[in-house]
């Protein structure tokens, strides 16, 4: 028995020599970080009526996405990485084919989320299929508020609703010119309409009288009898307008025809950096804008009212894009970025890409970005409306040296110049 214990002794210390002479064990590799693509499925205007405002909305959302993938994606909490992808279709400027479209994109390329198209009337009818199939869609580039308005609970608006579009226009002009005499002249489609439905009574409120309202088809490019009207009725100030074509044309017909008005705002088109190709018929007109650069928010802002701030400055977006695209960004870029930080957010505060968690997100948020407040009604009456963010109103104006320049004229805490009113007669 001694010699058994004797061996078994021996053996144990030939084991225990040996296992201290062998190499170190190498620790496992962590598992690597398992990575997530997101679908982001969305269709933009290459073609028709919408093509200018349309691709700047995408080229802002297309930058968006390519700074998130570039940094490596978004870190959730549990350690797993989520990078985005785009899938993306032309719609004509063509509801039916938005319809169609968009219903491929959920069916057929399984779509995760969706951005809406450019116009109002586009994403209506993108919202129905979004709401049919129960998918999350923010809504870029569209202001009438009908949408908010249908019992929809996945659609979740990003700019200033169309009824409150002009309503700061109309404050600046209590100020500079209470005895007004205002014309109404809008395209006929959704968006400009909402907008005209939200403004008369807001006039009508302030005192001012409207001696004129017309409304024009989309197609529309001769405004002749639109201006004999208009001339006849003799209004001093035009609000109006629709998008950039007819915009932009009725511009320049009015300054051809020398109309002679003290004011003009028109939607959309002087917003946009092509405007002031049309040279002195630009001069003094003014528009209502989503975002400026010249009056970006801050944090500095955010703070002031207890916001949550998320995402770059104004002036990094600003020099981003400039960078990617060789063109200042309009407000139309703006909103197509501010659509991916209000998804990439939603994101991160639900901490997971699932659809049902990421919509709570999205009811729950309320912050500011660069683009300004960003908080959804949650009542059954207008979900999806957005409720904090502002507008600004701009004119064209010329600089010391003679060229045109888009001024901030409103609010007057945050103008750039003072208004051009009344504006020189051609």
């Amino acid at each position: 028995m001694r010699k058994l214990l004797s061996l078994f002794s021996r053996l144990s210390l030939v084991a225990l020599l040996l296992a201290a002479c062998a190499p170190a064990a190498t620790p496992a590799a962590p598992p690597a970080a398992a990575e997530t693509t997101v679908v982001i499925g969305f269709t933009s205007s290459l073609t028709g009526s919408q093509e200018v405002s349309s691709k700047r909305q995408v080229n802002g959302f297309n930058l968006w996405m390519d700074q998130v993938n570039a940094a490596g994606g978004l870190k959730l909490p549990d350690g797993s990485v989520v990078k985005f992808a785009a899938k993306t279709y032309d719609d004509e400027s063509n509801k039916e084919r938005v319809q169609e479209l968009y219903t491929r994109l959920i069916t057929e390329d399984n779509a995760d989320f969706l951005i809406s198209p450019y116009s109002s009337g586009l994403t209506a009818a993108a919202a129905i299929i979004a709401e049919q199939n129960g998918k999350v869609m923010i809504t870029a580039g569209a202001a009438e508020d009908d949408a908010y308005k249908q019992g929809y609970t996945h659609i979740f608006q990003l700019y200033t609703p169309g009824s409150l579009y002009l309503i700061s226009t109309v404050d600046m002009l209590k100020k500079l010119d209470p005895g007004a005499r205002v014309a109404i002249v809008h395209e006929n489609d959704k968006f400009s309409t909402s907008v005209v439905t939200g403004l008369k009574p807001y006039l009508e409120a302030q005192g001012f009288e409207v001696v004129l309202e017309e409304g024009y088809a989309s197609d529309t490019t001769d405004f002749g009898p639109v201006i004999n009207k208009l001339t006849e009725s003799g209004a001093t100030v035009l609000l109006g307008g629709g998008h950039y074509p007819d915009g932009s044309t009725f511009a320049r017909q009015l300054y051809e025809r020398k109309v002679g008005l003290k004011f003009t705002s028109l939607l959309v088109a002087p917003a946009d950096s092509k405007f002031p190709e049309l040279g002195d018929a630009a001069l003094g007109v003014s528009t209502s804008s989503q975002w400026e650069l010249k009056a970006t928010h801050t944090q500095e802002e955010a703070a002031s009212v207890g916001g949550e701030w998320f995402g770059p400055s104004g002036a990094e977006f600003a020099s981003a894009y400039e960078a990617a695209f060789g063109d200042k960004p309009t407000y139309h870029a703006a909103g197509g970025y501010a659509a991916g930080l209000v998804l990439q957010k939603a994101i991160l505060d639900a901490g997971s890409t699932d659809p049902a968690k990421v919509k709570a997100a999205l009811e729950a948020m309320d912050i500011f970005t660069f683009y300004g407040g960003i908080k959804f009604d949650t009542s059954a009456e207008a979900h999806g409306l957005q409720i904090s963010h502002q507008m600004v109103v701009v004119q064209w104006q010329k600089d010391d040296a003679g060229a045109l320049v888009r001024e901030v004229i409103w609010p007057a805490e945050v103008a750039t110049a003072d208004p051009l009113y009344p504006v020189p007669a051609p």
